[in-house]
């Protein structure tokens, strides 16, 4: 029996959805999807003047089949212009056995939750266990959440804080590190920080390389999470390509990750991914080889994740009975 749709606010996510539910949830979709248990996810994306949209969508079965798709708007002006944050957005999950909408909720929570739900679970399997340093690059809204996730897999001795903005980094790194009792320094050259980090993600805007082969040091793993779509870039394609290269899905990230601009250097082909994190979840193909070895996650967020993530939201809000209910009928 259907008692109409669960609404959930951005608040309700945060409050329901764990880092740990999360990472776990996030790190089973990998394995499923590795082991032929569920279809690969979709993803649809149209420009829009300064912005654009993407659909982003997966099925996945627990409980019973579940379908969902986040509708996402993305528009890297908005603080500036408009006082609204970049994302904004909603998840719609649905009983993927009679088509019911189960749930509507908030896609600016899921997808950061889900995302640094995808960097811990590579950090897991393709980060060295020894973590001197790490830096979080870039201090926007995905920022805390991939600190948070990341401190449920590796426990750095310090973490740095990078921003264009020092600003950002400077409050950032207060904020953070009351919550999460460690040290956090604004570091204030990003070449610099790059080369004392063990451990480095980069979650921004950016629609140019900036970490470059040459900043990196042996051993480093780096989680490149702000390259979804065509037009933004992190890491130098000369990096890439000396690098062992992991995807969350090579043939989305050869379309709009880091990959992409890899591959139209000339650096890169799709066959020289190593592997795709569900692969290596899964036991299907090895994680980190060596010490030395600098591994890349091109992290482009798939749907997947999307609906692993909603799954767990909506399960832990009819335990907890969160949400309001919404008849559409």
């Amino acid at each position: 029996m259907n008692n109409g749709t669960l609404l959930l606010s951005r608040g309700d996510v945060e409050r329901l959805l764990t880092p740990d539910a999360c990472i776990a949830a996030v790190e089973d979709a990998f394995r499923q999807l590795a082991l032929g248990q569920v279809p690969p996810p979709g993803i649809l994306g149209m420009h829009s003047g300064d912005g654009g949209f993407h659909v982003k969508a997966g099925f996945l079965a627990l409980d019973r089949p579940y379908f969902a798709a986040k509708l996402n708007a993305n528009f890297p002006q908005n603080a500036i212009r408009n006082g609204l944050p970049t994302i904004q957005g909603a998840v719609i999950l649905s009983d993927a056995g009679n088509g019911a909408p189960l749930a509507i909720m908030d896609s600016i929570s899921i997808t950061a939750l889900r995302t640094a739900a995808a960097t811990a679970v590579a950090a897991k399997y393709l980060a060295r266990e020894e973590c001197g340093t790490a830096l979080i690059c870039g201090c926007g809204g995905q920022a805390a959440a991939q600190l948070r996730a990341l401190l449920r897999v590796r426990r750095p001795r310090q973490v740095l804080a990078y921003d264009q903005a020092a600003a950002k980094a400077a409050a950032f790194a207060i904020s953070l590190g009351k919550e999460l009792a460690i040290p956090i320094v604004a570091a204030p050259n990003l070449a610099e920080a790059v080369g004392q980090s063990d451990l480095v993600v980069t979650c921004t805007t950016a629609q140019r390389f900036f970490v470059t082969r040459k900043m990196v040091r042996p051993g480093t793993f780096i989680a490149a999470v702000g390259a979804d779509s065509e037009s933004k870039q992190e890491i130098d394609p000369d990096l890439m390509a000396q690098a062992t290269v992991v995807t969350d899905l090579t043939e989305q990230a050869c379309r709009i990750g880091d990959l992409h601009h890899a591959i139209a250097a000339g650096t890169m082909t799709p066959g020289d991914v190593h592997a795709e994190l569900g692969e290596v979840v899964s036991g299907r193909k090895q994680g980190r080889m060596s010490t030395d070895e600098i591994v890349v996650f091109d992290s482009t967020g798939t749907g997947l994740q999307d609906v692993a993530a909603a799954i767990a939201t909506y399960r832990h809000a009819l335990n907890a009975g969160a949400g309001t209910r919404f008849p559409f009928s």
